[in-house]
């Protein structure tokens, strides 16, 4: 079980899944960005809820719904009160940051109109791309982007001047999946906010690294994935606040987001089930706020410092190797590492990565615009968090530099 003072020894004995063997060698998981392992904790209270209270919720006296009932909506006041949002029904339980990302393009179709205008940036995921698209193929809205420059920053008096009147919307992630990038999302909000544009904060990334205070941010959504903060998958949250949320329409309309129907008119429920039609992933919303609770018993800032320390850590190893160049290197990025090494391609090193039982991920992140500004087919992505070592990381260069020889 965890301990006060941050022993990483004693927190891998928490995941099960990395005591295990992958083509005859110890798994070394560096592929956290695209999905976190996941405690013991948290695997137990999945076990616990197909066990022993496994119902549905909100609709039935019986022992067992209730039991599952309050379950969920304790940890949708956990995840309230982690992002210290002003309201439990502000939390909205998505199937994860897509959805919640979705849900707002979908709502925004009835308040745009033809030449309202929409930011994103450079540095986004498709899934903070391609719904906006949609939504000005609909509403006739103009999106701009924030340029990125060479170190995979955004260049911010480019931002400044994409502002105006017209701005209605902004989307930036708070940390680039592809980069590692700390997005200045303070500085964002406050100006999109001086000119009466709303902000939607993808925190996919951040989450898993920092607490975001969404009061103190002033930010009007934030969205994220219970997966990369060693949660399941299948489930999430979006942040609104109170005044939007009530603003924009249903996403889907079902079961539970109702308050009466007849077939001449339906009326839909308050907050948050206005948002949530249908059957919920009631274990998935009870895991992750077990999720949250087992990360904050660990405590962020321990978190964020000792991850610091592997990024330094296999950075400076990374910059020995001959030909290799990282892509991102913000001043304020988290512990992803992007890099290709001379011509040979990222697919290969990958492949050859995971003969030796070394997880990264590949390919352009689901980012493809950061790829074409650097033009690449995309990278190999070392992404570590607080149960990764640095015995891992000398391991991993190693068996890289193999790879390297074999592929010369």
């Amino acid at each position: 079980m965890l301990q006060s003072v941050f022993d990483v020894n004693t927190i891998r004995k928490d995941f099960p899944i990395l005591e295990r063997k992958v083509n005859g060698k110890s798994l070394i998981y560096f592929d956290n960005a695209a999905t976190s392992q996941t405690p013991k904790q948290v695997i137990e209270v999945i076990v616990d809820y197909y066990s022993n209270y496994n119902a549905n919720i909100h609709r039935g006296v019986h022992a067992l719904s209730q039991e599952a009932t309050d379950a969920y909506e304790r940890a949708r006041t956990k995840i309230q009160k982690h992002f210290n949002a002003k309201h439990a029904y502000e939390i909205i339980f998505t199937s994860g940051t897509t959805h919640g990302i979705n849900l707002i393009a979908n709502g925004f179709s009835s308040l745009l109109k033809k030449g309202d205008e929409i930011i994103v940036s450079a540095l986004e995921h498709h899934s903070n791309i391609v719904p906006w698209q949609m939504l000005c193929e609909r509403t006739g809205a103009i999106l701009k982007v924030i340029p990125m420059s060479e170190e995979g920053e955004l260049v911010l008096s480019e931002y400044d001047a994409l502002l105006s009147t017209n701005t209605k919307l902004v989307f930036v992630n708070h940390i680039s999946n592809a980069l590692g990038t700390i997005n200045p999302i303070q500085y964002i909000i406050d100006k999109a906010h001086g000119l009466g544009a709303a902000v939607l904060v993808d925190g996919a990334q951040s989450c898993p690294h920092i607490r975001p205070d969404v009061q103190d941010l002033d930010v009007d959504f934030y969205v994220c994935s219970a997966h990369k903060i060693c949660g399941p998958t299948g489930v999430g949250m979006l942040y609104g606040k109170e005044e939007w949320l009530k603003k924009l329409p249903p996403y889907q309309g079902g079961g539970e987001m109702i308050a009466e129907v007849s077939f001449e008119k339906t009326t839909y429920a308050d907050l948050p089930h206005k948002f949530e039609a249908g059957t919920p992933n009631v274990c998935g919303g009870i895991a992750f706020g077990a999720a949250i609770d087992y990360m904050n018993a660990i405590g962020f800032d321990a978190i964020a410092n000792y991850e610091n320390e592997l990024l330094v850590y296999a950075t400076k190893q990374l910059e020995q190797i001959e030909n290799l160049k990282i892509y991102g290197t913000a001043k304020n990025k988290t512990s992803v590492i992007s890099f290709n090494v001379g011509s040979i391609h990222p697919y290969d090193i990958g492949t050859i990565l995971d003969k030796m039982g070394i997880a990264v991920r590949t390919g352009h992140h689901c980012a493809q615009p950061i790829m074409d500004f650097y033009k690449i087919p995309g990278t190999i992505r070392a992404s570590f968090m607080f149960y990764n070592t640095k015995e891992e990381i000398d391991t991993f260069i190693a068996s890289l530099k193999k790879a390297i020889m074999m592929l010369s």
